[in-house]
């Protein structure tokens, strides 16, 4: 039949057209993103044990950090520092740290004009103050899926 394929778009079109919009106004309000929204990084620089399973877990090597031992003889972390320009955020590195003080945050706006403003020092800015996305914290994943059924 010819008109087969002409009722099936215009069914699609039908069906569409009166559902609710989904366009938002970006600038002026800000969108509403899911708990596990990988975004920018957040550091505990109190918690890090500087195993440095993160750089290990890295596929693009974004991440280098360098330890020093302190007075205890015990490995500390020195400096922290991520390429977000290799970073895949993949969370590789955010599963692969055993005392969780490396998370992702749910800020979305990281666009830069400079090229030297992609490096992010995550030891010397840790960047607690952003809110933390539930990524690779299965506990926490399953509170939040509670709250949406009810």
């Amino acid at each position: 039949m010819y008109g087969k394929g002409l009722l099936k778009g215009l069914s699609v079109t039908g069906r569409n057209v009166f559902r609710k919009r989904l366009t938002e106004k970006y600038p002026e309000e800000k969108p509403q993103l899911a708990a596990r929204w990988r975004g920018g990084f957040q550091l505990d620089v109190n918690e890090c044990i500087a195993c440095s399973l993160c750089e290990k877990a890295c596929p693009n090597s974004a991440i280098k950090l360098t330890t020093e031992k302190n007075e205890e003889n015990k490995k500390q972390l020195a400096s922290y520092e991520l390429n977000q320009s290799y970073c895949l955020f993949c969370g590789l590195c955010v599963e692969a740290c055993p005392k969780k003080c490396l998370r992702f945050t749910r800020e979305f706006e990281t666009a830069t004009y400079h090229k030297e403003e992609v490096k992010l020092d995550l030891f010397k800015n840790q960047n607690l103050s952003a809110s933390a996305s539930i990524y690779a914290q299965p506990e926490k994943a399953t509170e939040a899926a509670r709250k949406e059924e009810k």
